[in-house]
């Protein structure tokens, strides 16, 4: 049961992340420059705890699971600028997918590294 819900909760944080992107404007003050990077490597540190708990079931090694997760998000990052390219009001960024990829690369080297962390994260 734990397994669908892990796959679950990964499908659907990617729906958010989808219908986010395809908002033509998101409701928010800008506070600081830059702030929207922020937000990516957040979203995306994220995305990538859940795709490392929804692809655990597999019975990866951790090395792999942290490849696998990382590149998943990276790829997902991709098609979500690519997706938002055709949103009207909304531009793809290279600097928003490297913002994502940062966040799932910072998320993956923390939960490979740490016991402790996996043990909490599952």
């Amino acid at each position: 049961m734990i397994k669908i819900l892990d796959g679950l909760a990964l499908v659907a944080y990617c729906g958010l992340i989808f219908w986010l992107s395809d908002q033509q404007r998101l409701p928010m003050p800008t506070a600081f420059e830059f702030q929207d990077k922020f937000l990516h490597t957040g979203a995306y540190w994220v995305m990538a705890i859940l795709s490392w708990r929804a692809l655990r079931h597999f019975g990866l090694s951790t090395k792999t699971l942290a490849l696998v997760s990382f590149v998943f998000c990276s790829l997902y990052g991709i098609t979500d600028e690519w997706h938002q390219s055709f949103v009207p009001g909304r531009e793809s960024s290279h600097a928003d997918w490297l913002a994502d990829s940062i966040g799932a690369a910072l998320a993956v080297i923390l939960l490979s590294k740490s016991k402790l962390i996996r043990r909490f994260i599952g």
